[in-house]
């Protein structure tokens, strides 16, 4: 069974970002990961899109009107912002400022666009990848999902491909070829990257601390 590791030493929250094209599974990814790591909080996207059915507003996306989208970007209230398959999406500043202060780990599910937008800002986030095994299964899932038309299917398809040779950008990838063994690669990204020196400081590691006191 895969359980969470706890943090040890008192360091700031980090941002993950996951990144994937549509059907690479990373919903399913995203709800084990925050099994494994309840600590860690999910970040809200606000959209203008359509709600599917079964999302609920404040969980999976904030739906928003797109004066309501317009007007919080204008008041610079998006860490990042961008269109998507016809539709707007952005990330609130304010949850990812808190969870740095806090010392609370924040994932980010956003796409090739907004991760670049964070990185820029947030040069200290961790940004992940996720692969489909094989382009023929990718469009196996998107046509098995039942939620998107041939058209819509064809455009995730034409976006997936640009999205994907952006993957050198990234600090991480992972194929998702089954479900446990892709939680088990990012839960080994995630507790890496928490014992990270340059994230904790030689002064809040306990041991290290009273070793440097009594020398």
């Amino acid at each position: 069974m895969i359980q969470s590791n706890k943090v040890v030493a008192e360091r700031e929250g980090t941002i993950f970002i996951l990144s994937a094209p549509s059907g690479a599974g990373k919903t399913t990814l995203i709800n084990g990961i925050l099994k494994i790591f309840p600590e860690v909080r999910l970040s809200v996207s606000c959209t203008t899109r359509p709600r599917r059915r079964g999302e609920i507003h404040g969980r999976h996306y904030l739906f928003l009107e797109k004066t309501e989208f317009a007007a919080m970007r204008a008041r610079g209230e998006f860490a990042e912002w961008a269109s998507v398959h016809g539709s707007f999406y952005g990330t609130p500043r304010r949850p990812l400022k808190q969870s740095i202060q806090e010392g609370r780990d924040i994932l980010l599910d956003i796409d090739v666009q907004g991760a670049g937008q964070i990185k820029k800002q947030y040069p200290r986030a961790v940004s992940i990848f996720l692969l489909p095994p094989s382009w023929r299964e990718l469009e196996k899932r998107l046509a098995l999902r039942g939620t998107d038309r041939r058209e819509s299917i064809r455009r995730r398809l034409e976006n997936a491909r640009r999205e994907i040779r952006a993957i050198m950008r990234y600090d991480y990838f992972v194929v998702n070829r089954e479900i446990p063994k892709a939680l088990e690669a990012l839960k080994s990204i995630i507790v890496a990257e928490r014992l990270r020196i340059s994230r904790v400081g030689k002064w809040k590691i306990p041991p290290l601390r009273r070793a440097l006191r009594s020398s």
